[in-house]
C-alpha cells in the first residue's frame, strides 16, 4: 500500500529541508525558533499537498509558506512582548498603590518574567484577565483540577522566587481588586 501523497511529500521534504532550514535559521533569533518555523512549514505543506506545485516550483512555494509562518511567528512575539509590558504595568498598578509595603516593583517584574511560560500564563489569566478556574480550564483545554494543581504550583514557585529575590509581600499586598488573590 504505497501512498503517492506520502512518497511525494517525502521526496519534496528530502529535496528542500536544507534550504528551508537555512532560510529559517538566517531569519530567527534562536535555533529553536528556526526549528519551529521549519516544522510548521512542512506541516502546512503536508496539509496542502494538493496545492504543492511540481518540480522546483515546490521549493519556491515552500519559501512562501516559510515566509508567512515566520511573519506569524514575529507577530506572535510582538504580541507576547506587548502583553508582558502591559502585565508589568498592571503589576505596578496592583502593588504600587499599596502604602508602605516596601515592595520593589522592579524585582517583582523581574521575578515574574523569570517564571516558566506556563506559570506566567496561568498567573496572568487570574490576575490580568480575571478568569476563574473553570474559565481557565476551558481556555487551556484542561480539567479544572489540572488548573487547580498547576495554579497552586505556579503560585508557590512565584512566591518562592519572590522570597529568594528579597521581596517580602504583606498579606494586604497580595490581594487583587475584588478580593482575588494571586
Amino acid at each position: 500500500m504505497d501512498d503517492p501523497r506520502l512518497a511525494r511529500f517525502e521526496a519534496v521534504y528530502r529535496e528542500t529541508f536544507g534550504q528551508i532550514t537555512a532560510y529559517a535559521v538566517r531569519r530567527c533569533d534562536s535555533p529553536q525558533d528556526a526549528a519551529d518555523i521549519v516544522a510548521e512549514t512542512f506541516t502546512i505543506a503536508w496539509r496542502r499537498m494538493d496545492e504543492l506545485p511540481p518540480g522546483k516550483e515546490a521549493t519556491l512555494w515552500l519559501y512562501g509558506v516559510a515566509r508567512n509562518v515566520l511573519a506569524n511567528h514575529r507577530r506572535g512575539e510582538i504580541r507576547r512582548q506587548a502583553r508582558s509590558v502591559e502585565l508589568d504595568v498592571e503589576m505596578v498598578d496592583l502593588y504600587g498603590a499599596a502604602p508602605d509595603t516596601g515592595v520593589e516593583l522592579t524585582a517583582i517584574a523581574e521575578v515574574f518574567r523569570s517564571l516558566p511560560d506556563d506559570d506566567r500564563e496561568l498567573l496572568s489569566l487570574v490576575a490580568w484577565e480575571g478568569l476563574d478556574r473553570r474559565q481557565i480550564a476551558t481556555a487551556l483545554g484542561v480539567s479544572r483540577n489540572a488548573v487547580r494543581i498547576r495554579l497552586h504550583r505556579a503560585r508557590r514557585r512565584f512566591s518562592r522566587a519572590l522570597v529568594e529575590a528579597g521581596v517580602h509581600l504583606t498579606p494586604e499586598s497580595r490581594l487583587l481588586p475584588a478580593g482575588r488573590s494571586l
